[in-house]
């Protein structure tokens, strides 16, 4: 099953320059200390994205506001960071909709709160992709 993830080898890199963060910085900072040191790995590593990116959120084919996505990496995979006790549904379903809103399928949520780095795959399943 593991050869047919969506984005394996990608998500792999995504995974490893978090670790590399989390093992030189530590735990017990804020969420922006992370943020700041993942986007230096992800140039260090020549990995694309784009930090801060604004989506439109559409209601019915209206528009009804603009929310920033912290990261999106090369166009395919939008990673949330968090500095928590744990990952929770909340920020599951806060990716989610994320996921929806950016076209995106691919999600992780990385947690750099804990001793040992955390963090979750998401797939957004056909059923939960917007239609206009």
């Amino acid at each position: 099953m593991e050869e047919k993830l969506l984005h394996k080898d990608l998500t792999h890199k995504i995974i490893g320059a978090a670790m590399e963060v989390h093992k030189r910085v530590g735990p017990g900072f804020s969420e922006k200390i992370y943020e700041n040191g993942f986007i230096v790995e992800l140039n260090l590593q020549g990995i694309p994205y784009e930090q801060q990116n604004r989506v439109t959120i559409n209601y019915k084919g209206h528009n009804i506001g603009d929310y920033i996505i912290d990261t999106v990496v090369d166009k395919r995979i939008v990673v949330e960071l968090k500095a928590l006790d744990k990952i929770n549904n909340i920020h599951e379903a806060q990716l989610i909709s994320y996921l929806k809103a950016s076209e995106c399928k691919v999600g992780l949520i990385i947690n750099f709160g804990k001793p040992s780095l955390e963090w979750k795959r998401i797939l957004l399943k056909k059923e939960l992709q917007s239609s206009d």
